[in-house]
């Protein structure tokens, strides 16, 4: 058989052909897509004709597509679909991918061509003087204009990197599936869900145990049976099992400290003074300064309502509380005080009903696009479904793919990615997947989300949307393809109609009776809002200020004793608290050591400024409506990185973002508000 990488897929939009597809297949397709991308680049470099817009920048646009087409499907399966041979060639590959790289960036006659094209001579505008200007300085940040011995020490480091964060994301995924929770005795897992109970069993006997049932984690420190489980000592269990995750035995803390010394050492190397303020520079706050001074102002209020938050759950337990009994009582007092069960309402988010009846309908409203299952088209692996989205007109937009359940060789967590980008250029239209982490029930049994999983639902489908709505020329601006601290922003803004009215009648039902849920139950929850926003900003603000700590490390500095430095970094930050760890912790903190976040966790509460500030212009314009979706996608969705994103944020809003909608929403504004 033909190598299904090596050309274009002849499927619909190019989705990867993943039944021809064998594992033997990858290497060859990076071989012959690193050779290809490099013969290409030196005809560019060794271009006789003087460095002009289309044969320079044009030209190293259209490069690579082999390459990117074998780099994406590997991408997506190391995280969703991890066999043991996927690993090995991931390790394989990812340093073989980084010294590629740098053998394109740091080539000095291409960077010479790079910056001799003239384009005030050439008259560009728009997004190919944004070409322009993001290659230029890409190819500065890469260390091209170091010196011969500056740049051989640069490859090394690259090299090194790639390595230890494949070996973190690897390392992680053992320690999850190692930290599992077996449980031998059914009664110490009362107040857990039927449902859940049942498909615990069946991930214990996959994992190989004769009997019992296995509480598999998640990614984040905080675990939803906490919230549920009424055995003080299963929930102990649990909890330690989650905020061990890279202790005893596992190596992700130390690899942590390597991946963060060697950052700070390459940093130095390219003129910054860390690893952040390298990061920082092509994002769109003005400075780690800032950053700093936004994550400071919040710090005192959040722990002040944290702090109120555990004595009135302390109250409620009557006894003191530990860092396990959190999630317990803030629900026992939760329905209290504000008369809302957030774990009863799982009968009402079935997953299937809360994809069709509220992630599609609610992009059906606002946009007019149409969703058609496309059983023909297979996924990587049989969980996956795959739908076809139209435009109003019945255009095609894109294939979306869904990817919901839990897997021992997945990678914990939440996330979009893409098999390929929308590009003018390429003529390409883009095929995005996402992806969670469900538990899967067993035959016949319904998949029931709690609410923070719909929310997830919500978040991930506007990562979608960014990559589906893209309209820009090359790919390297396509969709999701902005800065760091503002990828996040459209999916939260997404997340506003989970309990928008009319979606909601559509969606929330019983999957058993097809009750809708009670009138007044919205109108609950929105009230309980501001409970537990006190521990979920400080539980936010402590991973956000110790991945700053990482990464701001300065060159040289050796760091022997990570989990010191850990408790030291929060101390530092005043979000020492034992109640309250941080939402991820050194040891499975994959989104900054394995996962492209490095000093970028920060990008949440920065993105929250324009989402909230977003969510208030929508409320005060009609809310959900074709006209407001129209304008939505047009200035901002559709635009990539093809023009600057506050520009484009200016542009749908009419002026900057604002923060004092982020503030009210967090309750950090310094009003007075009843906590029972």
């Amino acid at each position: 058989m033909a190598n299904p990488f090596l050309a274009p897929s002849t499927l619909p939009y190019e989705l990867p052909a993943f039944a021809d597809i064998r594992a033997e297949d990858y290497l060859p397709a990076f071989e012959a897509g690193f050779a290809q991308q490099l013969t290409e680049i030196e005809n560019i470099a060794a271009n006789p004709e003087p460095a002009s817009f289309a044969n320079t920048m044009v030209a190293f646009e259209r490069s690579g597509r082999t390459l990117q087409r074998v780099a994406a499907v590997l991408r997506n399966i190391a995280s969703a679909d991890a066999t043991e041979e996927i690993r090995q060639l991931e390790q394989t590959v990812s340093p073989r991918l980084a010294k590629h790289q740098d053998n394109i960036y740091l080539h000095p006659e291409l960077y010479r061509r790079i910056m001799a094209v003239d384009e005030s001579a050439e008259d560009l505008n728009g997004e190919n003087l944004r070409l322009v200007s993001e290659l230029r300085k890409q190819f500065r940040q890469a260390g091209a204009g170091l010196e011969p011995a500056g740049q051989k020490r640069l490859r090394e480091l690259n090299v090194r990197l790639s390595e230890l964060a494949t070996e973190y994301s690897q390392e992680l995924l053992a320690a999850g599936n190692a930290a599992a929770l077996h449980v031998a005795d059914r009664a110490l897992l009362d107040g857990l869900p039927e449902e859940d109970i049942t498909a615990a069993a069946e991930a214990a006997r996959e994992a190989g145990y004769d009997s019992g049932w296995l509480l598999t984690l998640v990614l984040p420190t905080a675990q939803p049976a906490l919230e549920v489980l009424t055995n003080r000592e299963t929930r102990r269990r649990l909890f330690q099992a989650s905020v061990g995750r890279g202790e005893d035995g596992n190596r992700t803390v130390f690899l942590a400290a390597r991946l963060a010394e060697l950052r700070a050492e390459r940093a130095a190397l390219l003129g910054y003074r860390n690893h952040a303020e390298y990061v920082l520079d092509s994002q769109t706050a003005p400075s780690l300064e800032a950053v700093r001074q936004l994550l400071a102002q919040l710090v005192p209020a959040a722990v002040a309502n944290a702090r109120t938050e555990a004595g009135v759950l302390a109250a409620a337990a009557g006894h003191d509380i530990e860092p396990w009994d959190w999630a317990f009582y803030s629900e026992q007092v939760r329905r209290r005080d504000y008369d809302v069960d957030l774990a009863q309402l799982r009968p009402y988010f079935e997953l299937e009903s809360v994809l069709h009846g509220g992630v599609f309908h609610a992009a059906e409203q606002l946009y007019g696009l149409s969703f058609e299952a496309r059983p023909d088209l297979r996924g990587y692996h049989p969980d996956i479904r795959v739908w076809e989205v139209r435009n109003d007109d019945g255009t095609g937009l894109g294939l979306f793919l869904g990817d919901y359940y839990a897997r021992p060789t997945k990678n914990g967590g939440a996330w979009m990615d893409s098999f390929v980008e929308q590009s003018g250029l390429l003529g390409q239209q883009a095929v995005v997947v996402n992806n969670l982490n469900t538990t899967k029930p067993a035959p016949g049994e319904p998949t029931l989300l709690t609410f923070d999983q719909v929310v997830t639902l919500f978040h991930e489908f506007g990562h979608a949307l960014h990559g589906l709505f893209s309209q820009v020329g090359y790919p390297r601006f396509s969709g999701t393809s902005v800065p760091r601290d503002f990828v996040e922003y459209p999916s939260q803004v997404n997340e506003m109609w989970m309990l928008w009215p009319q979606i909601v009648e559509g969606y929330v039902r019983h999957h058993v009776t097809g009750a809708a849920l009670p009138p007044r139950t919205v109108d609950k929850i929105d009230a309980a809002r501001l409970w537990g926003e006190g521990f979920a900003t400080t539980e936010y603000l402590a991973a956000t200020l110790l991945d700053l700590a990482w990464h701001s490390l300065p060159a040289g500095t050796r760091i022997d004793d990570p989990l010191s430095f850990e408790k030291d970094a929060l101390k530092d930050a005043g979000l020492d608290l034992d109640l309250i760890p941080p939402r991820y912790r050194s040891g499975y903190f994959k989104h900054v050591f394995a996962g492209g976040y490095a000093a970028g966790y920060y990008s949440y509460l920065w993105s929250e400024v324009l989402d909230a500030d977003t969510v208030m212009w929508f409320r005060e314009n009609g809310g959900l409506n074709r006209e407001n979706g129209a304008r939505f996608r047009t200035h901002l969705l559709s635009r990539g990185n093809s023009t600057d994103p506050l520009k484009a944020f200016r542009d749908f809003r009419g002026r900057d973002a604002e923060i004092g909608p982020l503030l009210a929403r967090r309750g950090l504004d310094g009003n007075e508000r009843a906590i029972s």
